[in-house]
């Protein structure tokens, strides 16, 4: 696999959420697009990911996908080269939308989620990834249950991944920001529709490299995660 650039291969940036959780803030509008610090969620990643030395972004989405078209256009405003990937009429599950943006990914890219903002040194994690010689990596906080539930365990280089059934001496946590080679989903079943069932494949097959970072995630899955998240971006921009 070759050594990290200066900048980032192409970034999946997996958008295609429903917001049930977050009531008016995504009832007539995308999750991606909800009101964070005065703008739409999307354009704080978007301007993150440009910041990291990303140029092309990959937006897998669905629900209400019209609108995110039309905010984001072709990216220029980001300075970024944004491509559109939707679901079919059938939902195709986070791991069915990667497959379905691999023609338009690098033979290794990124993948981070439309309700995230991860401020951690993204090509310090691409880096990683390119010297463990695996197909796929995870980035891992140590979490002890402090924000969500503890999903897994960094073995030497290894992750031990489990979201479904955590173990008990699993103290870290899934960041949210991952790595992989286009090989990883042609050895994985196809039937894994989820990419959380893709990644505990391929812990199973001691194919998960792990990263640690230190910088708390922040998301926008529910109403005072959104409000914690618009608080710490305001703090941000001040």
């Amino acid at each position: 696999m070759p050594a990290a650039p200066d900048g980032l291969p192409s970034v999946c940036l997996l958008a295609g959420g429903l917001g049930t959780r977050l009531g008016d803030a995504a009832a007539r509008r995308p999750k991606a697009l909800a009101p964070v610090a005065g703008e739409p969620f999307l354009f704080h990643q978007l301007r993150l990911l440009r910041g990291q030395g990303a140029r092309r972004v990959v937006l897998c989405v669905a629900h209400l996908s019209d609108q995110i078209v039309d905010a984001v256009g072709d990216g220029s405003a980001f300075d970024l080269e944004i491509v559109i990937r939707e679901d079919g009429p059938t939902r195709a599950g986070t791991a069915g939308a990667v497959r379905g943006a691999l023609d338009a990914l690098d033979d290794t890219f990124l993948v981070t989620y439309g309700d995230t903002y991860l401020p951690t040194d993204h090509r310090a994690a691409y880096a990683a990834f390119a010297a463990s010689g695996l197909p796929a990596l995870m980035c891992v906080l140590r979490n002890e249950g402090r924000w969500d539930t503890s999903n897994a365990a960094l073995e030497g280089n290894l992750v031990r991944y489990d979201k479904r059934a955590p173990t008990p001496d699993m103290e870290w946590i899934d960041y949210g920001l991952l790595v992989f080679a286009k090989e990883a989903f042609a050895l994985a079943p196809d039937d894994l529709t989820d990419l959380a069932d893709v990644l505990t494949w391929l812990s199973r097959e001691r194919l998960l490299a792990g990263h640690a970072v230190s910088e708390r995630f922040h998301e926008i899955g529910t109403p005072a995660s959104l409000a914690e998240t618009d608080a710490v971006l305001r703090g941000l921009l001040d």
